[in-house]
């Protein structure tokens, strides 16, 4: 058995209590599964790309600890950005104090603010567009059509953005998952900043919609690969709420109860580190045992939420599996 490093003797040494534990817990309950040959979806919402949660995330899917993502088309275009334009990004720590001239000098300069950090458009935005349009194009010109995320690994595999690298290609966790083609679901892609360029050129008649498959063949494509790789089973490990974590986890009770097929397992594990409230009614809010009731889990799936900060909670778990 492999020592753990530094950072996993810390937590379990004080990480003792309330979400601490929890924490601790299911990292555990996630080492848990993959040791007994279970696979792994990993769900990215808010702005975990822009976070710089590739630096450690990249790192999981190289040794194999995650087998399918599922996250925002935010997060799948922010981990490029960052990758190709990082020095241009602008660090706002007082972001709490901007009033709303601020904010709107920050717009005339081109840089979209996320909480503390601001993308840069016109070195993250326009550079990927120059390059995915031409991916587009050449794809319709072929009749071929493809999965928003398989355009980006054409795109990241081709080399075209090689000579605008601005970080260490090993913290992009997008290149890792191209490598490796590994399966991802990006529900809702079209209210990605990708997603409105695209949409912008179907509108201009330059492209047809059809060209870039549909939520649709996201979830055909995950009931597909959730029936062939269920043997041992599949968690669910969740960052944030929203669509990431609502879409995929959806496919269970959908091929059990829509499509009859009643030998589908449930999710094996689930975690879900939030910060939403339960009270409000919300499906981000809601506690792993009313996902029992709409036939995701079963009785016995163990069953974690961390209810604290994902930038905080998320790389400290991944550390404990990559045994730092």
């Amino acid at each position: 058995m492999k020592t753990k490093g530094a950072i996993s003797e810390f937590i379990e040494k004080y990480y003792l209590h309330f979400n601490a534990a929890a924490l601790v817990d299911a990292a555990k309950g996630y080492e848990a599964q993959l040791n007994k040959g279970s696979k792994m979806l990993v769900s990215l919402a808010g702005a975990m790309s822009t976070a710089e949660l590739g630096k450690i995330f990249a790192e999981m899917i190289r040794q194999d600890k995650v087998q399918i993502i599922s996250c925002t088309g935010a997060n799948l275009e922010e981990d490029i950005m960052n990758l190709v334009a990082h020095s241009h990004y602008k660090r706002v720590p007082n972001y709490r104090d901007l009033t709303p001239k601020d904010e709107w000098a920050l717009l005339e300069k081109g840089l979209n603010r996320v909480t503390d950090t601001c993308i840069p458009e016109e070195e993250a935005f326009r550079r990927l567009q120059e390059h995915i349009v031409k991916i587009w194009k050449d794809a319709e010109a072929k009749g071929e059509r493809y999965l928003p995320h398989e355009y980006m690994y054409k795109m990241l595999l081709s080399g075209v953005l090689e000579e605008h690298y601005e970080i260490d290609l090993k913290d992009s966790w997008m290149y890792a998952a191209a490598e490796k083609n590994l399966p991802i679901v990006c529900p809702g892609w079209e209210d990605s900043t990708m997603g409105n360029i695209f949409a912008s050129y179907v509108l201009k008649g330059e492209l047809k919609a059809s060209t870039v498959k549909s939520g649709i063949e996201y979830m055909t494509f995950l009931a597909d690969w959730y029936t062939d790789n269920s043997e041992n089973g599949i968690g669910f490990f969740q960052i944030g709420g929203g669509i990431a974590g609502d879409f995929p986890i959806c496919v269970v009770p959908m091929l059990y109860q829509d499509m009859e097929r009643t030998d589908t397992p449930f999710w094996s594990y689930f975690c879900q580190i939030s910060d939403s409230t339960t009270s409000y009614g919300s499906y981000s809010g809601a506690v792993p045992n009313e996902k029992i009731t709409w036939g995701k889990l079963d009785i016995d799936t163990p069953k974690f939420i961390i209810e604290s900060d994902a930038t905080i909670v998320a790389p400290l778990i991944f550390a404990y599996l990559l045994d730092l």
